[in-house]
């Protein structure tokens, strides 16, 4: 009988180790392990100043890539748990999660909506596998992939051969990431936020400046077809036109423009139009000047949705140095399609809840070198943030004032907001920190979530006609001290419940890509169905009603107010007008802050109105937004510059369908 060969050991399990880079500094890690009967675990988390997800994702794939099953635990972004599963059995496919539940006799990538760096690349590897065909996928859409760019890295003496791919269809832009010769997730390079094969974090410097590389060529691509430069003079008749220092809609009004100014403007039975302008009809529509979101925090694929939404000047309020620079570069020099930008230069002390952009400060010299370094660079603005330790702010403001530049910002934790006021500084970001201001004996450390959930706990009480509030408000009007409310920032924060509409999507929600829509459904805070718990359901709703509020206390005392979202471009600013009018802001009013008054504030005279010698930035909206709000979601036309933009062109270079 012959003998009996040694068992073979199995396989050992294939394991990957990523490391998650804020601003080139670890912030947290992935591991994926792969093992011989084809399962697939992966770990990831990362810290955001006190948020940030912690998943434990598994995986079984078929032979052609598709996920069998995918099972997801842990918490979210905000905190918020994450139970996600789905599964293909007896040729149906369902999934459930604490947002959505739902099945499907086809076939598909499931793509979750939590997922590890390792699901987009599973997701690439079958799409190889399907090339040259797309993939549908589930719960909806469809993926195509595209090839960008390859190359070989080197570090710690090793070589590694890695290619980027993009995948169209998940959101308003192509998703990239960089994989290895085996279709293993190699690299998301950046600057805010990097994930990296452990080991080779040095590459990202390489791999990023490939991508960008990749991004301008498209974005180049697409500003040479959808820039439309006009051969003369635009005459724009028939509109309402919008006087935004007045706040006043005039009727049956023309607009010439010729080259980059408007030349003419006026009732349409005294305006006279050139033999040989272009014209456009504006009957039924709208034109207003410019829209202005006052605070931004800009990527290339924002400047897109900005100028389809109308919004032709953003303040950006932090950012990378480099990046901002090469992206105001761009869309000034329209080689990419984006409005124009006015500088606001982060400024936070070093820690664990530092901001992930930015320059820091631990010392008064370093202090004054980064006002200085901001003020060199054309910066128009100092921002503050939560770290910063507050012995330094009076130091910041007066050198920043002595420059000629205006201090915000979050408060620094340690201080309050009256205090940050009466040092000198010109405005507050978010309404929140108004309501901190009253929490300081609650709130142990505003560098966390506690700057939302106590908000969240507390507001609803707070007395909005009490002395204290009362003398607030009397001290920011001493000061003349603007607020910069972001509204829209925490309306989905607070009132976005699992497997309900958010409602700061709802109005745009069926305009959007099929798996971008998923994210309306995913809830904000974690709420408690208690009644009495201090994160209830019902507190944390009239808590964001406090915040509407508190904007209308501000408003009728004169306080000036500002139109800024800190959240996806262009389409939010609509939001933020929509809950100004909302709070009890006359709607004209509301517009009126985002083009005028926003204008003055950042000392832009030649904008921000409509007038012979203006630069000529407008946007051709559908209906009356002065009678009804809503309708500057309407965008038909946007001029920058005397550029043309057809708003529909626009939102669908994005993915995202035209407004009714």
């Amino acid at each position: 009988m012959p003998a009996l060969a040694p068992a073979q050991p199995a396989p050992a399990p294939l394991e990957l180790r990523y490391s998650f880079l804020t601003n080139g500094k670890p912030a947290g890690s992935e591991v994926d392990t792969f093992t011989s009967d084809g399962k697939i675990e992966s770990h990831f988390e990362f810290n955001d100043r006190g948020r940030g997800p912690k998943i434990v994702a598994r995986y079984t794939l078929s032979p052609n890539g598709l996920p069998l099953t995918t099972d997801i635990t842990g918490n979210d972004y905000l905190k918020a748990p994450v139970d996600e599963h789905f599964a293909l059995r007896d040729g149906v496919t369902k999934w459930q999660s604490t947002s959505e539940s739902g099945q499907s006799p086809k076939p598909g990538f499931y793509i979750s909506n939590n997922g590890p760096a390792l699901e987009s690349a599973l997701l690439i590897s079958a799409l190889v596998k399907a090339a040259p065909s797309a993939l549908d996928l589930l719960p909806a859409g469809q993926a195509h992939l595209e090839k960008l760019a390859d190359t070989t890295v080197e570090s710690h003496g090793k070589k590694l051969h890695v290619t980027e791919y993009a995948v169209n269809g998940l959101s308003f832009t192509p998703q990239t990431l960089w994989l290895d010769d085996d279709l293993h997730f190699f690299a998301n390079p950046g600057t805010w936020g990097a994930i990296l094969r452990e080991g080779w974090e040095d590459t990202n410097d390489q791999l990023y400046a490939l991508s960008l590389k990749a991004d301008d060529a498209r974005y180049t691509r697409l500003a040479t077809e959808l820039s439309h430069h006009p051969a003369h003079a635009v005459a724009f008749e028939h509109v309402r036109l919008f006087d935004s220092e007045h706040a006043v809609t005039l009727p049956d009004q023309s607009v010439i423009v010729d080259g980059s100014h408007i030349t003419a403007s006026g009732p349409a039975a005294s305006v006279a139009i050139p033999a040989d302008a272009q014209h456009i009809n504006g009957a039924g529509k709208t034109l207003l000047p410019g829209l202005f979101d006052m605070h931004t925090h800009n990527q290339a694929s924002d400047g897109l949705l900005h100028i389809a939404s109308g919004v032709t000047s953003v303040r950006d309020m932090g950012n990378s140095i480099d990046d901002l620079s090469r992206l105001q570069s761009q869309w000034d020099s329209g080689s990419a399609i984006g409005p124009r930008v006015s500088k606001a230069g982060l400024i936070d002390g070093p820690g664990p809840f530092q901001a992930p952009t930015g320059l820091y400060a631990a010392t008064e010299a370093e202090a004054l070198a980064a006002v200085n370094r901001y003020a060199d660079l054309g910066y128009i603005q100092i921002k503050l943030y939560s770290s910063l330790n507050p012995d330094l702010v009076p130091g910041i403001i007066k050198a920043a004032h002595a420059r000629g530049l205006r201090v915000s910002g979050h408060i620094p934790n340690g201080i309050t907001a009256s205090q940050f006021v009466t040092e000198g500084a010109d405005e507050i970001q978010h309404i929140n920190f108004v309501f901190l201001n009253f929490l300081a004996d609650k709130v142990k450390d505003t560098r966390t979530p506690e700057r939302f959930t106590a908000v969240g706990q507390y507001a609803a009480g707070l007395d909005l006609h009490g002395k204290e509030v009362n003398d607030f408000i009397t001290l920011l009007q001493t000061h003349h001290t603007t607020v910069d409310v972001t509204l829209a920032t925490f309306e989905g924060m607070f009132l976005g419940r699992p497997r309900q509409i958010s409602p700061d999507w709802a109005p745009v929600l069926d305009r959007l890509p099929a798996q971008v829509q998923r994210a309306a459904y995913t809830g904000g805070l974690a709420v408690s169905d208690q009644p009495d718990a201090p994160n209830s359901d019902q507190r944390y709703k009239d808590s964001y009603a406090a915040m509407l509020a508190m904007t209308k206390r501000l408003y009728d005392a004169g306080v000036p107010i500002l139109a800024g979202t800190d959240a996806t471009a262009g389409l939010y600013l609509h939001r933020e007008l929509e809950l100004e009018v909302q709070a009890g802001i006359p709607a004209p009013r509301a517009l009126q802050i985002a083009t005028w008054n926003a204008a003055q504030l950042l000392k832009k005279p030649d904008l921000g109105s409509i007038a012979p010698g203006k630069t000529a930035d407008l946007v051709l909206v559908e209906g009356d937004p002065g009678e009804h709000i809503s309708d500057i979601r309407r965008c038909r036309l946007v001029m920058k510059n005397g550029v043309l933009f057809d708003s529909a062109e626009l939102y669908a270079a994005s993915g995202i369908k035209p407004s009714n």
